[in-house]
């Protein structure tokens, strides 16, 4: 039995690297020699991953030629990444030197509607590369930064912004003209005559003719100088707002602008106490949920008229209406009060009353988006509450806006294509129809509208998700990625622009990140497997082409180890609902018959699939318990990524609802089908696997004998306000989501061995979190659970020594608890001990 306690331990320097790969390459890179892994240990799999994994390749991109691919890499086992080139017809990659690295253009940037020139920004400043003679110009060379650079003007002249304004650059005359003047603070005042000021002008102007004549010639100058300066930019004054996403229209007769209100509600502080300084220094990181959120308006500065407008919304459809769990408080208010409460869920803060039904909601406009002619503008408006999303067509002359397209979700929008901001959307090249992705069947699916008639079109449907889109170069075919053959495989595919069949190019199972070559010739592969991590390959862009390899990146030692391909089950959670999920069964099973389920986290992440995770920490250390006769588990559950609408949201209102007994229905799977001893079942997970650890070890003891809760979130209310605002709404508004749903409320149902580990300059979920959580578990008199604490490290660990201090004490939690002999009944007291002390 252990007691709790509070242990401080410091590490080294860990670079992140991506994933890697094991089939035989087209053309390798020099690898240090390495003996077998052999059999696995924390220690081993828990290293810098660039030392004995291989660096992999990652950030591949074509030149704008598309003679040459750059990439991401590291083959060398140095400290960080480095910039590599090779070509499309194989050779050894070759590293750029820093002085070629100058040279290049970056891979961002915007490019005109013929793919001739790129405009883009590099160290601050403005460049227009001319795409047919490989020639750049220096647009700006200034000590302020330049960001945001485009076409407009009939793409004639270069727009970008400096210093909160806009400005515009002709390449063909040289001239640079400020287009708007922006300006903080509230207008001066005007001077204002007193009555007797006036008395006594009026009576000069009324008695003198010569002074009536000089006057009216005074105004006629001062009208004929405001004639001849009429280039220069009204100014506006923006008070304490300030502005974003300046553009000017196609034709230059507009300007639209973001108009920002900042939030001055307080922030969390997060103290970090290992530092170079030796002096405690405080890191400023977020507010938390609930907070007061910035807010947006859309202005217009009318250049034609020399006046400003702010867009307004109060006959957008559906703007007036509240989110569906109000009624829910409604109906409290008007419930009798029980006699009893019931002491199984906790006790929720009373939620203020209802708004008023006519109470308008807040939104965030995105956009404009000008259609290529720039006769139309569409913009995408987004309620701050994010249970709706418009389409709108904006007429910025007379500031009306119609209505092509409105997503409502009752719980939030979401989705591939759909996630923040404006989402997937643009236009094709007929100048009439938008196109945008939407999940008003279930699934994100690719849409047209037409925004003369409001007629709109599917382009793709089923159930499955198109997780990213495309157009092409020439605008006559769509690229898609989408896992239409199964939720755990994503192929490459086009479609024509108008619709019609989707064409598979890619073949083989796993996942891949796709670029096409400027030319359409050719598409670039980062491509992985289940136990193969990423390589960068080519193929030819015709269905079934072969690929071929381009980099070979893991090592000799990564390599020697026969990694498991997890089987990829699936089984009905107590819903009826399929559950997917990842099993690694041992070769070997212990004679006790452990068992442990692995939680992703993040919530909306899918990890039930056929290429390289990005939990390969955690991937590995599932071989090492398979090695060691553990059966694990590794499911998707309810609020996962890849499945869909219903899936995306099950998680509403309730976390640890649905998405927790998905656990605990795979614990009764690996018992009834797998032979599992069902006093012998573990968790662990970070972040939202942490959670769900947590909710796991509280709420089902009688299922789950032990749990590793790392950088766990254990009250909800302390969370960010954008993650959490959709999935519980506000705190003060729908307490009882928070109450059930928040770890902390529940902690007096601990039975099992708990370990939590956490970073001390945790950004995300702060480090306060598990404190509060700690001194709620001493005061419940609990002891038998741990807490490890990390002095540098933040959300997402870096330093190798603390990924293998973590993971030693995750192992020592199983094999104490789960692979003991004999396996007395978990209590309150905690006679299941962590194994720590």
């Amino acid at each position: 039995m252990s007691r709790s306690v509070l242990l401080l331990l410091a590490g080294g320097l860990l670079p992140l690297a991506a994933p890697a790969q094991t089939a035989a390459p087209a053309v390798t890179a020099a690898l240090p020699a390495a003996g077998p892994l052999g059999p696995l240990t924390v220690e081993k799999i828990m290293r810098e991953p660039a030392d004995w994994m291989g660096g992999l390749p990652s950030e591949a991109y074509w030149s704008e030629d598309g003679k040459r691919i750059y990439f991401q890499w590291n083959p060398d086992r140095a400290r960080h990444d480095s910039l590599y080139e090779t070509t499309p017809v194989g050779g050894t990659p070759r590293k750029v030197p820093l002085a070629a690295q100058r040279q290049l253009p970056p891979q961002r940037g915007e490019y005109d509607q013929r793919y001739t020139r790129k405009v883009y920004e590099l160290n601050g400043d403005i460049y227009l590369l001319d795409l047919k003679t490989g020639r750049t110009r220096r647009v700006t060379n200034t000590a302020e930064r330049e960001t945001n650079p485009g076409f407009t003007l009939g793409e004639r002249v270069v727009s970008y912004t400096r210093a909160g304004n806009l400005f515009t650059w002709d390449p063909a005359t040289g001239e640079t003209v400020q287009r708007t003047d922006f300006r903080t603070g509230p207008p001066p005042p005007k001077a204002a005559a007193n009555p007797q000021q006036r008395y006594l002008r009026q009576e000069q102007l009324a008695l003198f003719e010569v002074i009536r004549a000089r006057d009216q010639d005074r105004h006629a100058r001062e009208r004929q100088q405001k004639a001849l300066t009429r280039l220069q930019p009204k100014v506006i004054y923006l008070g304490s707002q300030t502005v974003e996403n300046l553009q000017l229209s196609p034709d230059g007769r507009f300007v639209t602008y973001t108009l920002v209100q900042p939030s001055t509600d307080k922030v969390a502080i997060v103290p970090s106490f290992v530092t170079a300084s030796g002096f405690t220094e405080d890191l400023n990181t977020r507010s938390k949920v609930g907070a007061a959120q910035r807010a947006y308006e859309l202005g217009i500065y009318d250049v034609g008229r020399d006046t400003t407008f702010v867009l307004g919304y109060k006959d957008l459809q559906g703007l007036d209406e509240q989110p569906a769990y109000r009624q829910e408080y409604a109906l409290k208010a008007k419930a009798p009060v029980p006699a009893a409460a019931d002491k199984t869920t906790p006790r929720a803060p009373d939620a203020p009353k209802a708004k008023p039904a006519t109470e308008l909601r807040h939104v965030q406009p995105f956009g404009p988006y000008w259609s290529p002619d720039g006769q139309h503008a569409l913009l995408v408006v987004r309620a701050a509450d994010n249970k709706d999303r418009w389409l709108l067509a904006l007429d910025p002359e007379t500031q009306k806006i119609k209505l092509l397209d409105r997503q409502h979700d009752d719980a939030w929008i979401g989705g591939p294509g759909l996630g923040y901001g404006g989402g997937n959307v643009g236009w094709l090249p007929d100048n009439r129809r938008v196109w945008f992705q939407s999940e008003k069947t279930g699934y994100s699916h690719l849409y047209t509208v037409d925004v003369t008639t409001g007629q709109q079109q599917a382009l793709t449907s089923g159930n499955f998700e198109v997780q990213q889109v495309q157009l092409a170069r020439d605008q006559k075919t769509w690229y898609l990625t989408a896992n239409k053959n199964h939720p755990g495989e994503q192929q490459f595919y086009r479609l024509p622009v108008g619709g019609g069949p989707l064409v598979q190019l890619t073949t083989r199972p796993g996942g891949y990140e796709v670029s096409v070559s400027p030319d359409e010739k050719t598409l670039l592969l980062r491509y992985s497997y289940a136990n193969q991590p990423w390589e960068l390959f080519v193929q030819p862009n015709r269905p079934g082409a072969p690929m071929r390899q381009l980099t070979h990146s893991t090592t000799a030692e990564f390599a020697s180890y026969p990694w498991r391909d997890p089987e990829l089950i699936s089984f009905p959670a107590r819903d009826g609902a399929p559950v997917y999920a990842r099993l690694y069964r041992p070769a070997k099973p212990d004679p006790t018959r452990p068992a442990v389920i692995f939680v992703h986290g993040a919530g909306y992440l899918q990890n039930a699939h056929k290429w390289w995770s990005s939990y390969q920490h955690e991937y590995m250390f599932n071989n090492l318990l398979a090695d060691r006769g553990y059966t694990v588990l590794d499911i998707d559950y309810r609020g996962s990524a890849g499945y869909g609408r219903a899936w995306r949201t099950g998680i509403y209102r309730y976390m640890g609802g649905k998405d927790l007994t998905d656990q605990v229905d795979g614990a009764k799977l690996l018992v009834d089908k797998y032979g599992v001893d069902a006093r012998r079942v573990g968790l662990y997970g970070g972040s939202y696997g942490g959670f769900i650890t947590l909710m796991g070890l509280f709420t089902q003891p009688e299922v789950f004998r032990a749990g590793a809760a790392l950088r766990a979130v254990t009250d909800w209310a302390h969370y960010n306000h954008g993650y959490t605002d959709n999935i519980l709404n506000e705190p003060y508004a729908d307490s009882v989501a928070y109450a059930r749903s928040s770890p902390i409320n529940y902690a007096a149902g601990l039975r099992g061995a708990l370990l939590m580990c956490h970073g001390m300059v945790d950004t995300n979920v702060h480090f306060q979190d598990i404190v509060r959580l700690s001194q709620r578990l001493i005061e419940l008199h609990k002891d038998n659970w741990e807490l490890a604490v990390y002095p540098v490290e933040d959300h997402g660990f870096v330093e190798a020594s603390s990924w293998t201090d973590e993971y030693k004490r995750v192992l020592k939690l199983f094999e104490t608890n789960l692979r003991a002999p004999s396996v007395a009944p978990a209590t309150g007291g905690g006679s299941g001990g962590v194994g720590g002390q």
